[in-house]
């Protein structure tokens, strides 16, 4: 494990037996751990509280991950959620304005799940928030009483955009991927290019255009046995190297 690279993961906010808990997936933290060889720190949902300029100036890269719950879609203008929807408003105050600095401050970041969602979010787009009940569109949930390695297994292929970013660093232009979503990006965000879609043209990557540093979206689960496939590794190695190589920047500029 490098100890001098340090990857901010933002924590939902939950309360569990009625006390307030911030925390976050093992399989994100794993995933940093063993994929990208850094050390993972966990970011609470403070909200307008949480120092994000100081955090900023520490981190080496900001993964922002997936959640059973789904941002309100109040952030993006739109009406109530249906009864019964998982909001988490403090983690949707703490991370939007984290990834708009984040990317301004040009720290290589990677969301997964709602991540690409808060992303699209944060730069201006809308989401889809039952994704499976929009016409023409497949149904990308997962069976609830399913085992989690049939949750997580690849259920659908995506196409990556010819020439792209991800299919340049990936090495391919289709891949098959895993499914766990509700939400889904309904219109795009004025500065993210569109960097794979589902069979059904649901977004499935998205890339920064105008990011000074690696800042890429995905809607499926890479961290999940990422030693398993050959597309995870080829991400998680290619935010790595963003991290690493702007790390050398700063230290030779120190």
């Amino acid at each position: 494990m490098d100890a001098a690279l340090l990857v901010g993961i933002p924590a939902d906010f939950r309360y569990l037996a009625g006390t307030p808990f911030h925390i976050v997936n093992e399989k994100y933290v794993l995933a940093v751990t063993g994929a990208l060889g850094a050390v993972p720190v966990l970011i609470p949902a403070l909200a307008e509280a949480l120092p994000i300029d100081a955090l900023l100036t520490r981190i080496d890269g900001l993964l922002i991950p997936g959640s059973p719950s789904n941002v309100d879609p109040a952030r993006y203008g739109n009406g109530a959620s249906p009864a019964g929807t998982l909001k988490d408003a403090r983690r949707d105050a703490s991370t939007l304005p984290l990834i708009r600095a984040a990317l301004t401050a040009g720290v290589p970041l990677l969301a997964i799940c709602r991540g690409v969602q808060e992303l699209n979010v944060a730069l201006g787009g809308t989401l889809h928030e039952r994704v499976h009940e929009e016409e023409g569109r497949h149904d990308h949930r997962a069976p609830l009483d399913a085992s989690i390695d049939v949750r997580y297994a690849p259920s659908h292929r995506v196409q990556l955009a010819p020439g792209g970013m991800l299919a340049t660093a990936l090495g391919t232009e289709q891949a098959a991927v895993n499914s766990v979503h509700w939400q889904a990006i309904d219109r795009l965000a004025p500065n993210l290019d569109v960097e794979a879609t589902a069979e059904d043209g649901t977004i499935e990557a998205v890339r920064v255009a105008d990011a000074p540093n690696f800042a890429v979206g995905v809607q499926w689960h890479p961290e999940y046995r990422f030693a398993d496939d050959a597309v995870s590794r080829a991400l998680f190695g290619a935010f790595a190297a963003a991290m690493r190589a702007r790390a050398e920047k700063l230290r030779r500029a120190a």
